[in-house]
């Protein structure tokens, strides 16, 4: 299965305009970004994305939350999930991979690069 769609979670508008424009520009890839867990929640059913790319540190939400709620939805349940984070010890990211994300990225990111990476972590865990 090819990586076509992406819902991209992240608060800082920053981020999210940056992030939208390397995965759309320059990778190619469909996206919705939201600016928190509740909106994802609200229209990741409809998005029916591919892949998943979730902030960690959100307010009224975080990223584990959201995924946490995202497992719920039946649809959903299987999406695989990339965390992006200025959290960069080795614990909190083995956190991430222990709650099933398949890959963290951590913030500052390369935009020209954010395509390739979530392609690759995509493609491993097709392979697993």
């Amino acid at each position: 299965m090819a990586l076509k769609k992406i819902m991209h979670v992240e608060d800082d508008e920053c981020i999210r305009i940056i992030a939208e424009m390397a995965l759309t520009e320059v990778a190619g890839f469909e996206v919705l970004s939201c600016d928190g867990g509740h909106a994802a929640l609200e229209q990741v059913e409809a998005f029916a994305p591919d892949l998943i790319l979730l902030d960690v540190m959100m307010p009224k939400m975080d990223g584990l939350q959201t995924l946490l709620e995202l497992r719920k939805i039946p649809s959903i349940a299987t999406t695989p999930v990339v965390f992006m984070t200025a959290k960069i010890q080795q614990s909190e990211k083995q956190q991430y991979l222990d709650a099933g994300a398949i890959g963290v990225i951590d913030k500052p990111f390369e935009p020209m690069q954010l395509g390739d990476n979530l392609r690759s972590l995509y493609l491993n865990a097709q392979k697993s």
